[in-house]
């Protein structure tokens, strides 16, 4: 062991040096909306969509590999090469496509903030404002590096859902029966279920900041081994992660006959059914969820906007060069903020609406990163492999197909 480490250390430090964008964009797709999205798939319809699961797990991967290999190619951000290469028009709805999305998600996560402190007693008005100013004053104040740092802090508290999925006893076997076997029931809420699915794990947001992520930190194509690596390892330990969520619900929830509408539910739930410590791990499983979510989401925003329309960007930027930068972020946080402190305002919906928009927008994001990766002009030899592009297509069809289904069910809800 010490002669492996000593042979091989070299090599390991350089990859803890360019460590972050694969591990960080993959891990923030379990967001708020993503643990309350897990939840009710492994609550309504037990282990039966975990082979969704399985299949997309292999798309994000080769969709962020996209996203890391076009960065350390061009050393440009998705949204600079959208404009360059795709003119103004489709620049403007790429970014109105984008914002919508990301503002949607936004709400998510503060809801998702209140939701979970509110099952420790603090209420929204507090626990809202308290944490957009803690983000905002991070970002503001903060460098690349120190950005950095939180998000792969918060990234690491997710191993409180596979503690508590072992927690609760779930049925491995019909879970790993589950993950090769495909089943689909040809009704509305099963299928808007699985594209929010989808959109929770791929999202809009994540091609852009990933690509925004591997330029700021300086990386070549040097480093495109390591960051590979990264890449599919970050797929891999995110899904991981929603493996053991939906499995857990699955294995209280569903076999109980019990209906849950968000993640609050299921940690409130989960006290009667597994006791007070799966409730507090739940509950604050989607705390550290929410709040990573909270950090990224105006980051890419302001990222993806400053680099289409050419303003300066960046956390090493101070406020007199970078104002739309951090202007953005505000905004990002004040509008979805206010939103989620209107009296009654149904939370839940928008959690799970803010997926299913991520689903329905993921397609014509995906096409522009298709177009540019096997672009030669720009990619030179690094354009995309058969494999890599086929499953790209395949995700989008997919995507396109769920959602026609979804239009026609809900239009004849009794047709077979």
């Amino acid at each position: 062991m010490v002669g492996w480490v000593k042979r091989n250390w070299p090599r390991v430090l350089f990859f803890l040096s360019v460590i972050g964008p694969g591990i960080i964009a993959a891990n923030a797709d379990n967001d708020a909306g993503g643990i309350s999205t897990y939840s009710v798939v492994g609550a309504s319809f037990g282990y039966s969509m975990l082979w969704v699961l399985l299949l997309i797990t292999f798309s994000l991967a080769i969709t962020q590999e996209m996203g890391i290999r076009i960065g350390l190619v061009t050393r440009k951000g998705l949204a600079s090469l959208i404009r360059e290469n795709f003119g103004v028009r489709w620049t403007v709805f790429a970014m109105v496509a984008m914002l919508i999305a990301n503002l949607g998600t936004m709400m998510a996560e503060f809801a998702g903030i209140a939701e979970s402190l509110e099952i420790f007693n603090i209420v929204k008005y507090i626990s809202v404002p308290l944490a957009g100013f803690a983000v905002w004053f991070i970002l503001y104040k903060g460098s690349f590096k120190t950005a950095q740092k939180i998000f792969l802090m918060f990234s690491m508290f997710y191993v409180i859902y596979i503690i508590n999925g072992f927690h609760v006893h779930p049925d491995f076997t019909l879970a790993a029966k589950s993950l090769v076997t495909p089943t689909i029931q040809w009704t509305s809420p099963f299928l808007l279920t699985m594209i929010a699915l989808i959109g929770t794990t791929i999202t809009p947001w994540g091609q852009f900041f990933i690509q925004s992520y591997v330029v700021d930190k300086g990386l070549g194509l040097k480093h495109y081994k390591a960051e590979k690596f990264e890449v599919y390892l970050g797929a891999f330990i995110t899904d991981i992660v929603s493996f053991f969520i939906i499995i857990g619900c699955a294995a209280t929830f569903f076999v109980h006959g019990i209906h849950i509408q968000d993640a609050k539910d299921a940690a409130y739930a989960l006290q009667p059914l597994a006791g007070d410590f799966a409730k507090v791990l739940f509950a604050f499983g989607l705390f550290i969820a929410s709040m990573l979510g909270a950090f990224i989401l105006p980051t890419t925003t302001a990222y993806a906007i400053c680099e289409a329309f050419g303003w300066e960007h960046g956390f090493n930027t101070k406020w007199k060069e970078g104002k739309f930068f951090y202007s953005i972020i505000l905004l990002s946080l004040i509008i979805p903020a206010g939103v989620v402190l209107i009296p009654h305002v149904p939370l839940i919906k928008i959690m799970l609406w803010s997926q299913d928009i991520n689903g329905i927008l993921l397609p014509f994001i995906l096409v522009f990163v298709i177009k540019i990766i096997n672009n030669k002009k720009i990619m030179g030899e690094n354009t995309n492999k058969k494999f890599g592009n086929i499953i790209a297509w395949l995700t989008i069809g997919g995507i396109i197909a769920a959602t026609v289904v979804l239009v026609i069910s809900s239009i004849f809800p009794h047709a077979k």
